[in-house]
């Protein structure tokens, strides 16, 4: 998997202060991403294991209230190993921090992924669907566009 950041103290991509992992890759190819630098999965940088140590060591930070993963879509096929893993990691080792995820993927196909399905419920916060050029709303909370649905584990609960 390679990522373009770690945004180490963000507060516009999920609630409190966030640490947002950005990878690279995603199929969607959404007219009018904001980030459309991200789609090229052979982009950006190797996520190696000292990337993974900077990425744990600024979420351990007390004012820390979560990470957040974005990109490109963290769970572009071949993304989906490594973030899962990540996943399992950060919600064993940071039980009190929230976990949201940003995918062009609908909640309803995530449920498919074998290598996803494991981990679904360690997620608190998803954010689902394409981004939407005609639909875009800057008010929006969370999302982009008013299709995306902003679905916490218990909405997610009434969803099954």
């Amino acid at each position: 998997m390679n990522y373009f950041q770690i945004t180490k103290c963000d507060m516009l991509n999920g609630d409190g202060i966030r640490v947002v992992l950005w990878v690279a890759g995603c199929s969607h190819h959404c007219k009018g991403c904001q980030n459309a630098y991200t789609w090229d999965a052979n982009a950006g940088l190797p996520f190696t294991d000292d990337t993974k140590k900077e990425l744990f060591e600024a979420i351990a930070q007390d004012y820390i209230s979560g990470v957040t993963f974005s990109g490109g879509d963290p769970l572009f096929v071949s993304n989906r190993a490594v973030v899962a893993g990540l996943i399992r990691e950060i919600k064993q080792q940071f039980p009190n921090k929230t976990i949201w995820l940003y995918t062009g993927f609908t909640y309803e196909e995530l449920k498919s992924f074998p290598e996803i399905q494991p981990v679904l419920d360690d997620i608190d916060v998803i954010v689902d669907g394409k981004f939407v050029e005609s639909l875009k709303d800057v008010d929006y909370k969370w999302a982009g566009s008013t299709n995306q649905r902003v679905l916490t584990r218990e909405m997610r609960a009434s969803l099954k």
